[in-house]
């Protein structure tokens, strides 16, 4: 898997232009999840269902993973907006986020030429006023310890801000830890040769 951080948006962002008397409305939002993605294209149709067309796409994942892409015209000419609009996501190299662009039109006809400049426009226009945060990727793996070494551990996890996810105490302890997978071999490592060979880490074989 990729393990490189990604951006994500951090808030919802909402811009307006009107161009030719068609008011358009440009909503961006973060939506981890083809289905969360989904859900919001069906909230913004359903809070405008008297506009003539709701255009959108959406990159539902890593910025660069096309399974996750979507759009749809909604009835404006093939390739004149959803194309547009997914254009200036994937530009962006912002992950997990959907645009919505909302038409009331205004009885001037734009052309194919103006309908991908008014919705790849209103959308590139929405993507200055976007703010991000990094998003980085974890993985989860398992210590099986004795109780002497629970300090040690702890201090080790706490020095690479890792978490524990789960606990579990009996004749020895359990540990499930989360970390940022950049760093989860060295944490790994460095448990085991702190601990002088005594705690390995399970369930790492998965990353790449």
């Amino acid at each position: 898997m990729n393990i490189t951080p990604y951006l994500i948006p951090a808030d919802a962002v909402v811009s307006e232009e009107e161009i030719k008397k068609s008011r358009f409305i440009t909503y961006l939002a973060h939506t981890p999840g083809v289905e969360n993605a989904k859900a919001f294209v069906a909230d913004i149709k359903a809070r405008h269902g008297d506009a003539r067309h709701n255009c959108w796409a959406f990159v539902a994942g890593r910025p660069d993973d096309s399974m996750s892409w979507g759009f749809s015209d909604d009835g404006e000419p093939s390739g004149t907006a959803g194309k547009p609009i997914l254009a200036q996501l994937t530009g962006s190299g912002v992950g997990e986020i959907t645009a919505v662009v909302t038409r009331y039109y205004g009885g001037i006809r734009l052309g194919t030429g103006g309908l991908v400049k008014a919705y790849g426009g209103g959308v590139q226009q929405a993507l200055t006023k976007l703010a991000t945060n990094e998003k980085a990727i974890t993985v989860q793996f398992t210590l099986s310890c004795e109780y002497p070494h629970i300090a040690l551990i702890e201090s080790i996890l706490a020095s690479h801000n890792a978490v524990q996810v789960n606990t579990e105490f009996s004749h020895n302890v359990l540990m499930t830890v989360e970390v940022d997978a950049r760093s989860a071999d060295q944490i790994a490592s460095e448990i085991f040769n702190r601990t002088r060979g005594q705690v390995s880490a399970t369930g790492l074989d998965n990353k790449s």
